[in-house]
């Protein structure tokens, strides 16, 4: 009986978060961001990862409380650590701008949340990697394409314009001048600016 009362009180408590996370939502779409900040704050407090997530929004962007980037990595790393995609992309970032510790340290563990994140799908965390994996102190083209790759298949318009820079140059790929046509113009297509300059240089 004590582990049935102890199962209930779980699933009521997590739908209970839901319903806060969803009516915060709500609230945010119609404008009212204090009343979602406190939805999303107390469905956060009760553990659950979406609101976490967006408590960390709503401080990071100021929307319904005061903009404070530290509270933001504080949600976005609870949100993390349950595995949410977009909050461990969210602390990576803020880990590599902001966070506390030494810069190596941040850095390692900046790079694994990254690395989840772009394994789950998430196109910002790719493009990310893909140009930090290009341009670091010790670059690692080939990896850094295949995440511009991921990218770009993902329909992120600034990852295929690197990938066609990659062809042109020939970084972590054979150089091939016309895949990088292709990949500009696909870029240039989705409306970048930088694609449609390089086609017209």
């Amino acid at each position: 009986l004590e582990e049935a009362a102890f199962q209930l009180q779980q699933i009521f408590r997590i739908d209970i978060s839901i319903a806060l996370n969803i009516l915060g939502i709500e609230s945010m779409r119609a404008g009212h961001c204090r009343v979602a900040f406190t939805c999303f704050k107390l469905a956060a407090d009760r553990g659950y990862s979406k609101a976490q997530f967006n408590v960390g929004l709503c401080y990071e962007h100021g929307r319904g409380t005061e903009k404070d980037l530290e509270k933001a990595g504080f949600y976005y790393c609870q949100a993390a650590s349950s595995h949410h995609p977009m909050a461990q992309y969210r602390y990576a970032r803020y880990l590599l701008q902001h966070g506390p510790g030494s810069p190596q340290d941040r850095h390692h563990e900046a790079v694994a949340l990254l690395e989840q994140a772009a394994g789950a799908g998430i196109t910002e965390a790719q493009a990310y990697l893909g140009v930090f994996y290009m341009r670091g102190l010790q670059p690692q083209e080939k990896r850094g394409l295949k995440y511009l790759l991921q990218a770009a298949n993902s329909g992120d318009a600034q990852s295929r314009f690197h990938v066609g820079v990659c062809y042109e140059q020939g970084l972590g790929v054979q150089q091939n001048l016309a895949e990088a046509l292709r990949h500009y113009r696909q870029s240039a297509a989705a409306g970048n600016r930088q694609a449609r300059e390089r086609l017209r240089a």
